[in-house]
């Protein structure tokens, strides 16, 4: 599971070798990838950049009095551009894969890799026993609240977001794998044709206002995805319930057990 620098900056990454700033981590990361706008395919010049992964806490914290720190987060500024890393440790992070949370899946899965594993390739390769016809729901949410702060907003940012959240749950559940890209998904599920447009429009500002959009026909075509969303979790043929429990519960104690293999490297 490695990724060049090419992928990216085809992205449309500001910076391609983030090893130093990973390494001032205080645990070992099992993986780190990019996420947000550049994983979906409409970032702005000034997008910020979401970075997400897995670190390995040593037993010891969950084993004694204190608090463990299953979340990290910090932020930094690089040459202008906002960046941030959000982690969690690998057994919040995998009880997060097993709930029907496609958030986390689309990090792991992330092709936008900047520091991998061993253990983030077995991680990959579990994704598809955690996958269920529940995901649905996820997706449905999401578009749901983006969709009701493009209401408030006006902005072009969350229109992307819910039409990019109905397709990806609509792809999923007919059986195609986890794509959280918004041009690739207009290849394989059928959008609304003024999509394009709007991902160039969005790259010149990450807050631009959808001013060419009509409300009314941008709410006629939500509302058509969520029922084709709806038809398509009720021809899904994934399961009700994730599989890879045992497996995922292997790893976790492996990789507690030898904190040395999530050390990684990076992209």
């Amino acid at each position: 599971m490695h990724s060049d620098t090419m992928l990216l900056r085809r992205a449309g990454l500001p910076v391609t070798d983030l090893t130093p700033i990973l390494a001032e981590e205080p645990c070992p990361l099992l993986f780190a990838t990019v996420s947000g706008a550049h994983l979906y395919g409409f970032p702005s010049r000034d997008s910020d950049v979401d970075l997400r992964g897995v670190h390995v806490l040593p037993a010891e914290d969950l084993l004694g009095l204190r608090e463990p720190e299953e979340t990290r987060s910090r932020m930094w500024d690089h040459d202008g551009v906002e960046m941030d890393l959000v982690t969690h440790d690998l057994r919040k992070f995998v009880r997060l894969m097993l709930k029907p949370n496609g958030y986390v899946l689309e990090q792991l899965l992330s092709p936008l890799v900047v520091h991998t594993s061993g253990l983030h390739a077995e991680l990959v390769a579990l994704a598809p026993s955690v996958l269920t016809r529940n995901h649905a729901h996820h997706y449905r949410g999401f578009a749901g609240t983006q969709w009701r702060l493009f209401e408030k907003t006006g902005e072009l940012k969350p229109l992307l977001y819910t039409f990019r959240a109905l397709l990806t749950g609509i792809h999923l559940m007919r059986g195609g794998p986890l794509t959280a890209h918004l041009p690739t998904l207009l290849g394989e599920v059928t959008g609304p044709s003024f999509l394009p447009a709007l991902i160039e429009a969005k790259a010149e500002a990450e807050h631009g206002a959808a001013d060419t959009v009509d409300r009314a026909v941008a709410a006629r075509d939500v509302e058509a995805l969520h029922a084709v969303l709806d038809d398509a979790q009720a021809r899904s043929r994934l399961p009700e319930t994730p599989s890879g429990f045992d497996a995922l519960h292997d790893l976790v104690v492996r990789a507690r057990s030898d904190g040395r293999r999530g050390t990684g490297r990076g992209a």
